[in-house]
């Protein structure tokens, strides 16, 4: 098992002898107790990595034992707390509030689904927070870590189930 540590306050995730650059929350960080939707902020605490999802247009299939499933030009995440299907994949068109998860910035070329408020999901309590690429510039996020493609799909590759990444201030 690994445990990936990232560190909101030098701004880096280290693994495998290595440290990388990483964003995170602009609204920075939170206890995951105290995290609420929209708050722009990352949940505090060790959470275990659920799944990836990857866009085929853009890279290769992994060799992960991690699940994993190509992202699809409908899927979404709802992040509405009145959604009974609040903090999980959805298809669009959606009748609530939700992500769309195909985008052209590149940022969900990989996202790998934290366990955070997911079992089971309690309402406005923050959702889809989740591991994918950085930002060119290195903009902070929505309340998600974020990393280099490169060394986040190189990762990804040692990646199994039981794996987990532990947050700190």
């Amino acid at each position: 098992m690994t445990v990936f540590t990232a560190s909101c306050t030098t701004g880096t995730v280290s693994a495998f002898g290595e440290t990388h650059a990483a964003s995170f929350g602009k609204g920075g960080t939170c206890a995951a107790a105290d995290k609420r939707e929209g708050d722009g902020k990352t949940p505090l605490g060790t959470w275990p990595i659920r799944a990836a999802l990857i866009r085929p247009d853009r890279l290769p299939a992994p060799a992960t034992r991690l699940p994993w499933r190509w992202l699809r030009p409908w899927d979404g995440w709802s992040d509405a707390a009145d959604d009974p299907a609040y903090n999980r994949p959805v298809s669009t068109p959606h009748p609530h509030s939700h992500e769309a998860l195909w985008r052209d910035d590149q940022a969900y070329d990989i996202i790998l689904v934290l366990a955070h408020n997911d079992a089971p999901p309690i309402p406005g309590l923050g959702s889809a927070i989740f591991w994918h690429v950085r930002q060119p510039d290195g903009r902070a996020t929505e309340g998600c870590v974020a990393m280099d493609r490169a060394v986040l799909a190189r990762w990804l590759e040692a990646m199994a189930p039981g794996d987990a990444i532990a947050i700190s201030g």
